[in-house]
């Protein structure tokens, strides 16, 4: 096949990391046409010299970035920008063009419809590689999206699904921040503490695959072998397994729609035991908010991905006098998601970004308040 030209965004952060050993190992097949990086400025200088002929791009300003991805002409966008940032640069590769390629589970929980709608004018593909997602889609691109009826979400639980729950209040950023399973971020690493990363899991999910909630259903499976299953209408149930490595779905999703040797993630099924759990939550209170805010639709999944962000921004500035605790992420939410954020418009249309964005803004703008108050 033809070289296929991509853009990585956030290419020094985990995903970045990943999708650029994906590249090296088919050399062949890929080419690298952008980097772009937030602030580590020297680390991508670096890339640069080993991918002589990428854009190199080191910028906050989603304008920018989207003039350069126009300009840079990728076949593919891979975005692993971490928050509510990703959501203006997946905009700008589908106006461009380039299928998008997407880690940023914000893009669809912010603006799920919208990016549906411009996807599908400009005929070009998502492909999910949060490595549920890339599961679920897998498995409906096997069996048909006509047969499902129901999700099985899995979640890894974090490093605190078996702590009493009266010693979640005292858990610092530290703790917060050592995942029994996965190599991520910070704030991606604490929302797996809190399952709120599930939660958006749970929007992305309804959005992405045009679902109800009622239809996703989480299960605690610690191993993270299991990345997801689905429930066909027969009863059958269809699971994708390998060794947790961000590397299978990002190579698969490179590939798409060839399936192509790949030395990541295979699994030997000999001597594994695995386990299956519900979630709690009275341990997890941000599951059920997330469901409530899939429930109402509109704003509501902006302003609740927009208020955990700024929860666990200062969760992170802390310990000390000031700083919100652990328990403090899912109260904070609660407060934010009280205020009224039916929207009056269709959020497929264009002009819906606009109240998009100022939901964004809005319920970050609460969230501080709760924050200033309590303290």
């Amino acid at each position: 096949m033809m070289k296929k030209r991509i853009a990585v965004l956030g290419a020094t952060g985990s995903i970045g990391a990943s999708t650029l050993d994906v590249i090296r190992s088919r050399r062949e097949d890929f080419e690298v046409a952008l980097l772009s990086a937030c602030f580590k400025g020297k680390e991508l200088e670096v890339l640069g010299q080993e991918f002589p002929g990428a854009w190199l791009v080191l910028t906050r300003d989603s304008r920018e970035l989207s003039r350069v991805i126009r300009e840079s002409r990728p076949e593919i966008t891979v975005n692993g920008i971490a928050g509510a940032a990703g959501l203006e640069p997946s905009l700008a590769a589908l106006e461009a063009g380039s299928d998008l390629v997407l880690a940023n589970k914000e893009t669809m929980v912010m603006a799920g419809p919208l990016v549906l709608a411009l996807a599908a004018s400009t005929g070009r593909r998502i492909l999910p590689v949060d490595s549920e997602h890339a599961a679920i889609w897998s498995l409906l691109e096997a069996h048909g999206r006509e047969a499902l009826e129901e999700i099985l979400l899995t979640a890894s639980g974090g490093p605190f699904r078996k702590f009493p729950v009266e010693a979640l209040a005292g858990i610092s950023p530290m703790e917060a921040l050592k995942h029994p399973t996965w190599n991520m971020g910070p704030k991606i690493t604490v929302d797996s503490a809190t399952m709120a990363n599930k939660g958006l899991e749970v929007i992305e999910a309804a959005r992405l695959f045009e679902v109800s909630p009622e239809q996703i259903q989480v299960l605690v499976h610690p191993q993270s072998i299991v990345h997801s299953m689905v429930r066909l209408k027969n009863g059958a149930i269809y699971a994708d397994m390998s060794k947790p490595d961000m590397r299978l779905p990002i190579h698969n999703a490179l590939a798409y729609p060839d399936c192509l040797p790949c030395p990541f993630g295979r699994l030997d099924l000999a001597g594994l035991n695995l386990e299956f759990e519900k979630s709690d939550p009275a341990r997890f209170p941000m599951l059920p908010l997330a469901y409530e805010a899939a429930r109402l639709g509109g704003l509501y999944p902006a302003a609740y991905n927009a208020a955990n962000e700024t929860a666990v921004g200062a969760f992170l500035e802390g310990p000390g006098d000031g700083a919100p605790g652990f328990l403090d992420i899912p109260r904070i939410v609660e407060y934010v998601l009280g205020s009224d954020w039916d929207c009056s418009g269709k959020l497929e249309d264009p002009a819906a970004l606009e109240a998009i964005l100022e939901a964004d803004r809005q319920a970050r703008d609460l969230a501080e308040h709760y924050i200033r108050e309590k303290n």
